[in-house]
């Protein structure tokens, strides 16, 4: 319907008038910004490991590229016997590596030659998982008399670390309470309900293997599981509220 003259003028602006007082209305009586404080935690748990996870490998050279793999895959068969009756499972020992290259002679260069291949270097290697630490020491003395010449890293873990992560969870979360209510008493102000938490990602600490390079020889292998760590953090946002 159409409004004509005077009249109908007068009652549109009459209506536009009571529209923009009912929304400055609104906005009057909409709240503002609620105050906030963000806080970060973190949270540590350690405990003894109880798996280990190895990295060796078998290399072996011969002037011809077939007889060099023959080698090294003999001797790797015997590591991995001798894994075998230590009572780890196939599915805790993966090959990880396995290559073949030349060996050159670069001499020749230097003598007015062209280089040479002086031999072939056949190497591979497993990542071993081992669920118990018990005689560990002496298991890398055996494989590196079977022919194991090639480790990389021993770390230690946990075949559970579920318990303990919720364990530096808890710790992380009663971290950032402690400095929340830290900053709001010594701002003057209350700690109201949680708006927000977030996860900051944790990290796991492993303790790596400590060695005596001549413990190959004829002894067993001087090792130290030490601990593992777990961390966590996190981010918890706080409502805040003047004192009475």
């Amino acid at each position: 319907m159409r409004l004509r003259g005077f009249g109908g003028q007068a009652l549109a602006i009459g209506m536009g008038l009571a529209l923009a007082a009912g929304s400055a209305l609104a906005q009057a009586s909409e709240p503002g910004p609620v105050p906030q404080i963000t806080v970060s935690g973190e949270g540590r748990a350690t405990a003894a490991p109880d798996m280990a996870t190895l990295q060796l490998g078998v290399t072996a050279s011969d002037p011809e590229a077939a007889a060099a793999v023959r080698a090294m895959s003999a001797r790797m068969a015997e590591v991995m016997d001798r894994l075998a009756a230590a009572g780890i499972a196939p599915r805790d020992m993966q090959t990880s590596g396995l290559s073949v290259h030349p060996r050159w002679d670069n001499r020749g260069p230097s003598e007015g030659g062209a280089p040479r291949v002086e031999a072939f270097e056949a190497s591979t290697e497993v990542t071993v998982r081992l669920r118990d630490l018990d005689g560990l020491g002496q298991l890398l003395d055996a494989v590196a008399q079977d022919g194991a010449n090639l480790f990389h890293g021993l770390s230690f873990g946990l075949q559970e670390p579920g318990a303990l992560q919720d364990q530096a969870r808890n710790d992380a979360v009663a971290d950032a309470l402690r400095k929340a209510a830290l900053y709001a008493e010594a701002a003057g102000v209350e700690l109201g309900p949680i708006l927000r938490i977030e996860e900051s990602g944790g990290a796991v600490e492993p303790r790596m293997m400590r060695a005596e390079a001549s413990g190959f020889a004829d002894a067993a292998v001087p090792v130290v599981s030490g601990e593992v760590a777990l961390n966590a953090g996190v981010t918890i946002t706080f409502a805040l509220s003047s004192q009475p």
